[in-house]
């Protein structure tokens, strides 16, 4: 059996606070609630509402059908402008890893 509404509603939001780099924080402000509201929903301890979801969409630029279908129909109706950019590890100055290091070189 597939997923639940409920369950296809937070999948849905957590994919998006992914791709946009949104937390629970930013997303609780959005809404008008605090994070801990936002954390129970997302765990299932609370339900999110019908007014929650016609945020969450108008916040991502969505269509609510677009975030009730689930998280892939959800991550492909946001606009390329909404989702985070990762910077690449060769264009960050300075940033050094293990692989980076001589070997036996201590950190």
């Amino acid at each position: 059996m597939g997923m639940s509404s409920s369950e296809r509603l937070r999948a849905a939001v957590a994919a998006l606070m992914q791709l946009t780099g949104d937390t629970q924080a930013s997303l609780a402000a959005v809404l008008g609630v605090d994070q801990t509201q936002v954390s129970r929903r997302q765990s299932g301890s609370a339900a999110w509402g019908l007014d929650d979801c016609d945020a969450i969409a108008a916040h991502y630029g969505i269509d609510v059908l677009d975030l009730l279908a689930g998280p892939t129909r959800a991550c492909d109706a946001l606009s390329a402008d909404r989702r985070r950019t990762v910077p690449n590890r060769r264009t960050v100055p300075n940033r050094r890893t293990a692989a980076d290091e001589p070997k036996g070189a201590r950190r």
